[in-house]
């Protein structure tokens, strides 16, 4: 027995890293392979983990086959058939990065604490400020997600536009935006009558005129617009909302445009993305989600601000203990001073480390090949019978529904969707358009290629063909009069 068990020896730290790689290893490998979604049983497993903390230890092989076996009962959202919601992909480089983080555990939230490792991570935001054609003054963070990066925003355009008294401030987002822009807009301290929901036009994008009508409005009403959040890029269907009309719009009325771009943001590094995004570059800010379309394991979000200085005065609060080390913010900014956390792990490493590895041509390549399978999918459902897909696809998302001859359409759908899934070979999920229960198809990870795309096509087809004949043949007969 060793006096301190919490300080492996070399030979010990060798061992389960080695162990604990090859766990990882055999994982990835097996991915292609595996079936999407394994819930069976899961929650036997689950009700196992419930027990009080342990005394005295378990051996990390037996530990590490509890966690193999609880990370395969579920859903499998790191392989090629996860189309369901917005994949995050987990790049194999970005975990080592994370293990190479935490070991080193280095405190960047003060740049004083460790100059070069905060730099790291303040080159690989600037890289996202570069995505975006920002000016030197921007500014940003990476965060938990694009949750926390939206909240973020409205606290910053909040001090800017309307200080410390912002009881009668008006913050306006799409219908179709992700719920976190709304959830935002209350934690930041506004009344859900505060939080407007501007009508979407019938491709999903928002609607300007409307949109105008209802600031009008307000300002009319004695209330204080102040910010304006558009989608690039929503969950439901990734419609791209008009950034340049809305952009035109905020300048001229001065309210602050956020643009929402967790899911689409990357895209702009293709020449598809730079068209559709025109206008972005002049947004205030911009959350950015990389665990999604740039490919990094979850819990990796981002905000950026045009004028960074903003972004600081929104957050920054002075503390006597910390004055030893400040002082470095003209070469290398303190991220606790840009946002709501203090203590937060080394994220950029994650990100830093596989740009620097692959190049940002291998990410650009990668989103211009889920385009091409986005526009191969579409095609193939718009032109089967019986197949409706009411929007062409913006980013990488296409939603569709199949109508039945008799029945339902919704139930139909509803039973299509599980019949799909069941295949253990793709999963997707399902919306709400026009009333309508839609399923989705969202293609982003990066270990998605065109045969599982391919493969996804005929499963859909064969699925509903072979339900529809299936009701069709179940239907009761009616009576024969006579």
């Amino acid at each position: 027995m060793r006096d301190h068990p919490l300080e492996p020896s070399t030979f010990e730290m060798r061992a389960m890293g080695a162990t604990a790689l090859a766990l990882v290893e055999e994982f990835i490998r097996d991915l292609p392979d595996a079936p999407v979604a394994d819930l069976d049983g899961a929650m036997e497993v689950a009700d196992s983990l419930r027990e009080s903390a342990p005394e005295h230890g378990t051996s990390f092989e037996t530990l590490l086959d509890t966690v193999a076996i609880s990370a395969k009962k579920s859903i499998n959202g790191s392989g090629p058939g996860f189309l369901a919601y917005i994949p995050g992909g987990g790049l194999y480089t970005s975990a080592l990065a994370d293990l190479i983080a935490a070991g080193l555990n280095r405190y960047v939230g003060l740049a004083g604490m460790a100059p070069a490792i905060a730099q790291i991570e303040a080159t690989t935001v600037r890289w996202l400020c570069d995505m975006f054609d920002y000016p030197e003054q921007a500014r940003g963070v990476l965060t938990s997600g694009g949750s926390m990066a939206n909240f973020s925003a409205v606290v910053t355009a909040r001090k800017a536009k309307l200080d410390e008294d912002f009881s009668t401030g008006v913050l306006y987002t799409s219908a179709q935006a992700h719920a976190s822009c709304v959830k935002a807009g209350y934690l930041a301290g506004f009344p859900k009558a505060r939080v407007r929901l501007v009508p979407a036009d019938d491709a999903l994008r928002m609607d300007v005129a409307a949109l105008a009508a209802m600031v009008a409005a307000d300002r009319a009403a004695g209330l204080r617009p102040f910010m304006i959040t558009a989608s690039a890029g929503t969950t439901n269907t990734g419609s791209v909302d008009p950034i340049a009309r809305i952009g035109d719009f905020a300048r001229a009325n001065d309210l602050w445009l956020h643009v929402d771009a967790a899911y689409g943001g990357p895209f702009r590094m293709t020449d598809h993305g730079r068209t559709l995004f025109h206008g972005i570059e002049l947004a205030d800010s911009i959350t950015l989600d990389p665990h999604k379309a740039l490919f990094v394991p979850y819990g990796t979000g981002a905000l950026i601000v045009r004028d960074g200085a903003r972004l600081r005065a929104a957050h920054h609060v002075s503390a006597d203990y910390l004055q030893d080390l400040t002082g470095l913010e003209e070469q290398i900014p303190s991220f606790s001073e840009y946002s709501m956390e203090l203590s937060r792990d080394f994220r950029g490493l994650r990100l830093w480390l596989p740009i620097k590895l692959h190049g940002m041509a291998a990410f650009r390549d990668a989103l211009d090949e889920k385009l091409a399978l986005t526009r191969y999918l579409y095609d193939n459902l718009t032109g089967t019978p019986g197949f409706e897909v009411p929007l062409e696809p913006d980013l990488t998302t296409v939603a569709f529904r199949y109508v039945p001859q008799h029945g339902d359409a919704d139930e139909f759908n509803r039973r299509l969707l599980h019949r799909i899934n069941a295949s253990k070979r793709i999963f997707l999920s399902s919306t709400i358009l026009d009333g309508n229960f839609v399923i989705r198809v969202c293609i982003v990870s990066h270990r998605t290629h065109f045969d599982r795309i391919e493969e996804a096509a005929r499963i859909i087809k064969s699925a509903a063909y072979d339900l529809e004949r299936y009701e069709r043949m179940s239907a009761p007969v009616a009576a024969v009069p006579g």
